[in-house]
């Protein structure tokens, strides 16, 4: 099979429609750790559609990146490839990494992680769930300063139910008793998107925001919440800012597209001192912070 990350359907033959089909499944793949698209990553090395049958083949920053992150990436691949109506099969190659050839193996025969590897400590929903939920707590950070940076009280901010935001195009409507208060509805959809899909949050009467441990959050304890969601934003910051760096050293300062962009924000306070030592399985940075 053969194309490029700068050009990743350039595989033999393929109907255009259905090579672009198989590329915004792939987009709605993410990388764990930095909640980003795989596709707009440049992970993507090749597509290549034969009939009903549908190959990729994608590379990740580094060889050593984490298996379970790697298989992640994998399986849910091949399941959004696989829901395409006409896609019967789908086969994942995992390029270039120490265990691309277990890892490859393992999801094209729909072995689970902990057969392919016995000895890993934990299971891959373990760490789906913790990434998801260090994910919300990000998220919920941005959301609530944005809410706050438009002079919503905490007392305000706490008392939110999930049927008080309304998001309508690029702004986010939020009902503070007969008032209501317009944002940018970027955050906040962002966090709803996030604390919806691991269930904190269901109900139209369900509590907005809540602590990392999903419990309710009262005024005073606002902003000792908030430094502790400051964690998850340092934390994915910082392994994101490796990342970056990494992908850069394999494909060169201009990126793989030629672009010479970073999918790293700069913007905000992410990138701030980690030390630690990675987990092979899990790629969990120890953080050292005065919050």
């Amino acid at each position: 099979m053969s194309g490029s990350s700068a050009d990743p359907t350039g595989g033999r033959g393929g109907d255009p429609g259905k090579l672009q089909a198989v590329r915004d499944r792939l987009d709605r793949v993410e990388d764990p750790e930095l909640a980003r698209s795989i596709v707009e990553l440049d992970y993507i090395d090749a597509i290549e559609v034969d009939g009903d049958r549908v190959e990729v083949r994608f590379t990740l920053p580094t060889a050593w990146c984490s298996p379970a992150f790697a298989w992640m990436m994998a399986t849910d691949a091949r399941d959004e490839v696989e829901g395409l109506d006409w896609a019967d099969e789908a086969r994942i190659e995992l390029c270039d990494h120490m265990h691309g050839a277990e890892i490859t193996a393992g999801v094209n025969a729909r072995d689970s992680f902990g057969e392919t590897f016995p000895d890993a400590d934990g299971g891959v929903a373990e760490v789906r769930a913790a990434i998801a939920d260090k994910a919300r707590v990000s998220t919920q950070r941005d959301a609530v300063d944005a809410l706050l940076d438009a002079g919503v009280d905490p007392e305000q901010v706490v008392a939110l139910d999930r049927s008080d935001v309304d998001v309508a195009g690029d702004e986010a409507h939020v009902d503070l008793g007969g008032l209501s208060v317009v944002v940018d509805a970027d955050p906040v959809a962002d966090y709803l998107d996030r604390v919806e899909t691991s269930g904190h949050v269901t109900g139209p009467d369900d509590t907005l925001f809540l602590t990392p441990e999903g419990d309710p959050i009262s005024a005073e304890r606002l902003d000792v919440v908030q430094k502790r969601s400051r964690l998850a934003s340092v934390n994915m910051g910082g392994q994101g800012a490796v990342c970056d760096a990494l992908h850069r050293a394999r494909h060169g300062p201009d990126g793989p597209d030629g672009s010479g962009a970073s999918y790293v924000d700069q913007s905000g306070d992410g990138l701030s001192a980690y030390d630690g030592d990675v987990d092979e399985f899990t790629s969990t940075w120890t953080l050292s912070s005065d919050d």
